[in-house]
């Protein structure tokens, strides 16, 4: 069965974006923009809010600018490949290889697990990861944490007020500093 997923950059003390909506913070060096690019290219489909969706847009004609570096190139060329399942109430339609949710968020999931397919589902945008963790549905948390407080904004993690025990699975440090943590859910057996 296909795992679920959920990867973004954080501060030090837990946000993805700061209290101004700022994430300059989060520019990787070619190490960690390697990692991004790895995460998205063992993706087998990405589930999105319209917030990120709208972000990543830059990216399906990101690949046409011959003035970027192969890493972004290659980037851009992943993303663009890989499809992606949109949940908005606002947008009517979007663009590339996306398409908007037919359904709730645990049924477009469980159809996914239940499709024949390779790769895991990742899940981005704080919201919709945070839907997705009050319904314990996310897997695996991956995590960039960069050495910045940022004092508030938008939190990594959801308060849904529930415990969830994690297992490491790998820990990274970049010459930047920034150390990838990967936790997978610890299942308790009935």
């Amino acid at each position: 069965m296909r795992s679920v997923t959920y990867s973004l950059s954080v501060s030090l003390d837990g946000y993805i974006v700061g209290p101004d909506g700022g994430i300059d913070w989060t520019a990787p060096d070619e190490e960690v923009f390697r990692l991004a690019t790895d995460e998205v290219r063992e993706a087998g489909v990405h589930l999105l809010g319209r917030r990120l969706y709208e972000t990543m847009l830059f990216w399906e004609s990101a690949g046409q600018d011959p003035s970027l570096g192969f890493s972004t190139l290659e980037f851009a060329e992943v993303w663009k490949r890989l499809p992606k399942v949109v949940f908005s109430t606002t947008l009517s339609e979007v663009a590339g290889n996306a398409r908007l949710a037919t359904g709730g968020l645990a049924e477009e999931i469980r159809r996914l697990r239940a499709e024949p397919g390779e790769g895991d589902i990742a899940i981005g945008g704080a919201a919709l990861a945070a839907a997705a963790a009050a319904l314990d549905l996310i897997d695996e948390y991956r995590v960039s944490v960069y050495p910045v407080l940022l004092g508030g904004g938008i939190p990594y993690f959801p308060r849904h007020e529930r415990r969830v025990d994690l297992e490491l699975v790998e820990s990274r440090t970049f010459g930047s500093k920034v150390v990838h943590l990967r936790y997978r859910v610890a299942r308790r057996s009935a």
